[in-house]
């Protein structure tokens, strides 16, 4: 199916982009909550010790250096470096008889994210996007902690940031995939209501294509009834875009778009439009009456003296638009039925003018 409306993000529109995604990630991963760490680790001399970390709080995530690339024929790449992150939280030491507690805190430093979003469509229209390849790389961990025994502690957090390195590893990786999911699909429909007549539907008709350049998307770019939806008696026709890649975004849209949309309301009998004299501007001397427009239909001061007229302007088949090489061109059929009015407001048909 031949698209009626495109969409065209270019290597600098995804730059924009990037800075809305990259908040909303950086949300997500803030949110993140991290299980409770126990175990042990044996020390010299002082034998094995029996650990736990409770309560851990993540109070936030900074990602500093980010870029959203084009993969062609694939999608997009989500690349994050030197990102870093604080962790707070409560520890527990067991040694023999030793019993102690305290609070610690943590900083997660060079941790480097990539995501590759392999984009298309299911087949209702809407957007998808699946991983094809995500990692996440922290280079360095460090744990300090506090109280009585923290001088303790510190004799074994690298068995700690060890552990803690594998858990945010693996957090990072599965709530950068959802958050990215988020940021480029925010629960996306395919329809749109535009009035109590029509609405608008721009699912897509293919997976978006991507180019060392650009990314296209092809929707379907067409107007319906909301009452009673049917399908309209004609197709769009093949709609290329120019190589052009200077803009952030284009658009592209095609005679269907407009087409499809002139059928509707014209079914619908919207494109019909009465004018009476109360719309004549005040202090004017021309008025909607028998006496002014006898002077171009001189039978009309006889047969109704003196009586207020209104006309009724409607289209007797859709008025459709084209669009080519050498411009647009917009040739609308538009009949004017011209009403006396009587005494008793009932209408009498008095001239009926085509115009094309």
């Amino acid at each position: 199916t031949n698209p009626g409306f495109v969409v065209r993000i270019t290597q600098s529109g995804l730059d924009y982009a990037q800075q809305q995604g990259i908040a909303v990630l950086e949300k997500k991963l803030a949110s993140v909550k991290l299980p409770d760490i126990s175990g042990d680790s044996r020390i010299k001399v002082l034998g094995k010790v029996y650990y736990e970390l409770s309560r851990l709080d993540l109070s936030g995530f900074h990602l500093p250096y980010s870029r959203i690339s084009l993969v062609p024929n694939v999608g997009l790449k989500v690349s994050i470096a030197n990102a870093f992150a604080k962790v707070k939280g409560n520890w527990r030491v067991k040694l023999r008889i030793i019993r102690a507690h305290g609070s610690f805190d943590l900083t997660v430093e060079n941790t480097n994210i990539d995501i590759i979003l392999r984009l298309g469509n299911d087949a209702s229209g809407k957007p998808t996007v699946d991983t094809s390849g995500c990692s996440t790389r922290i280079s360095k961990v460090r744990v300090r902690f506090s109280g009585r025994f923290g001088w303790f502690y510190n004799l074994f957090h690298k068995v700690i940031e060890s552990k803690i390195r594998k858990i945010m590893e693996g957090k990072v990786d599965f709530l950068g995939h959802v958050a990215l999911v988020h940021a480029f699909v925010p629960c996306f429909t395919v329809t749109a209501r535009i009035d109590a007549i029509a609405g608008v539907d721009y699912s897509l008709v293919a997976p978006p294509t991507a180019s060392a350049q650009s990314l296209d998307v092809a929707m379907k770019g067409e107007f319906f009834f909301m009452a009673n939806r049917s399908a309209v008696p004609f197709t769009p026709l093949a709609l290329t875009l120019p190589p052009d890649h200077d803009r952030m975004v284009y658009f592209a849209a095609s005679s269907y778009f407009f087409n499809t949309a002139s059928f509707v309301y014209h079914e619908a009998g919207a494109l019909i439009f009465e004018i009476t004299d109360s719309m004549i501007t005040k202090g004017t001397n021309f008025h909607l009456d028998t006496t002014t427009f006898s002077a171009f239909v001189p039978q009309l001061e006889g047969l109704y003296p003196n009586m207020r007229m209104k006309f009724r302007l409607f289209t007797p088949s859709p008025p459709f638009l084209s669009i080519g090489p050498e411009g647009v061109s917009f040739y609308p059929v538009v009949d004017i039925q011209a009403y006396a009015i009587l005494p008793n407001s009932s209408l009498v048909p008095l001239f009926l003018v085509s115009l094309v």
